[in-house]
């Protein structure tokens, strides 16, 4: 049986990084899929879909790895696709919440955006989008979660837990991007824990 892992960057991040996560799972392929911080959601959907329909030319089963804001991409993209099982880290589960978070940090007010269309980061297009198309996700999820996330509220990833059946597994004073030796080491036996043992093996 052919599997596959479709990986989904976060913000700054690269399909390339998909390299790193297919060391420790023999038995799938690791395929990135890429797009760019300045895509709006209905580009980046449409880059995650016509990588999924390629893998499921090739592949009888198909998982999802999703990094960040790749996770709300995966659920806006992949929500009624056949995946065997999502993988998502420090995940993005309320896009909305975490604009309007981060605007009221900037002291910018809806209606600012709204008569500019553009201010700084953040884009009238982009939040009315996220607005107008909310997520369907029901497929089976496993969520890892930093405590010391300064991005991501408990609160949001604890509700998701709830509406969704997921399993949530916590790293003690972790962040929301892992990259200490520490961090990845927690990372790569959460991963090795979450996918079929006879099919990976650590970095």
């Amino acid at each position: 049986m052919n599997k596959a892992i479709l990986y989904i960057h976060g913000k700054g991040g690269s399909a390339s990084e998909s390299g790193i996560f297919a060391k420790s799972c023999q038995g799938f392929d690791v395929l990135g899929v890429d797009y760019d911080d300045g895509d709006l959601p209905c580009v980046v959907k449409s880059k995650i879909i016509a990588a999924y329909d390629s893998a499921r030319e090739n592949y009888d089963v198909i998982y999802v790895l999703a990094n960040s804001i790749g996770a709300y991409f995966a659920m806006l993209s992949l929500g009624e696709c056949e995946i065997e099982k999502a993988l998502f880290i420090s995940p993005v589960v309320d896009l909305q919440v975490l604009i309007l978070g981060m605007m009221k940090y900037e002291g910018i007010s809806e209606e600012d955006l709204r008569t500019q269309g553009k201010i700084g980061m953040f884009s009238w297009e982009y939040l009315s989008f996220v607005r107008e198309n909310p997520v369907k996700w029901n497929t089976f999820t496993a969520v890892l979660y930093a405590e010391g996330d300064e991005l991501i509220s408990r609160h949001s990833i604890d509700n998701f837990i709830a509406a969704h059946n997921a399993r949530l597994t916590v790293m003690s004073g972790g962040e929301h991007w892992f990259h200490t030796e520490e961090q990845l080491a927690f990372l790569n036996n959460w991963l090795s824990n979450s996918l079929p043992k006879a099919d990976c093996n650590s970095i």
